[in-house]
């Protein structure tokens, strides 16, 4: 006689699978986070800094946004908790404030 197979024994497995595209996704948005932070105008007239600011703070809300989708979907919310996608989310959120406030 054989037993119905449990669901929970392929949930490690399909975590650490997850948990791959999502940990790259916030290293993604932690390097252009760090970008947008770290870039300095030399004055009111340096539009190639602005843009490198623009840029960061555009690719790492990509980032975070498609890290956001990815948890979304409800296969993924049933083995991955909110915490895992959180520091991709505040990155974004970093980076939102970072654009909004200019160089």
């Amino acid at each position: 006689m054989t037993s119905p197979s449990n669901v929970d024994d392929d949930r490690g497995c399909l975590r650490l699978v997850l948990a791959v595209p999502l940990a790259l996704l916030t290293l993604i948005a932690g390097y252009f986070c760090w970008t947008a932070l770290t870039i300095r105008p030399s004055g009111s007239w340096d539009d190639d800094a602005y843009a490198g600011i623009v840029l960061s703070c555009v690719l790492t809300i990509g980032a975070a946004g498609a890290a956001g989708a990815l948890w979304m979907l409800p296969s993924v919310r049933r083995v991955i908790a909110w915490w895992w996608v959180a520091p991709a989310l505040l990155l974004g959120v970093v980076a939102g404030v970072r654009w909004v406030m200019g160089g």
